[in-house]
Formats: structure tokens, sequence, C-alpha cells
């Protein structure tokens, strides 16, 4: 990933972190905790985690 993309999906990455059930993002087969998204211009899927406040991505495509 190119150094401006990259700080722009860190930027973008930073606020599913605060609100990853916001920010755009939809239930993956009607699973709340199984996300999907787009963040400056890149498709992620990821999982959410409530007991220990983490968001894990598990697969983002770019071009």
């Amino acid at each position: 990933m190119e150094r401006t993309l990259r700080r722009r999906f860190d930027a973008a990455m930073s606020h599913i972190a605060a609100d990853p059930y916001g920010q755009g993002s939809t239930a993956i087969h009607r699973e709340t905790d199984r996300r999907e998204a787009t963040v400056a211009g890149v498709a992620i899927r990821y999982y959410v985690s409530r007991s220990v406040l983490t968001v894990t991505v598990v697969r983002g495509v770019y071009v």
C-alpha cells in the first residue's frame, strides 16, 4: 500500500475503531459483529469483539 493511501487508511480506521458499528459499515449475513465497509477506498471485512474492545480486519482489498 503506497504511503499516502496508508495514511488515509490509518486515519479512517481510527474512526472505525471508535464506532465499529457505524461509519457506513454493514453486517455480514445478519451477524452484527461481522462487518464490512469501504475505508479510504479500501474494502474491508472485520470482526468486532465487544468484550475486549478489539476490531480485527480479516480482509482488505485495494487496487
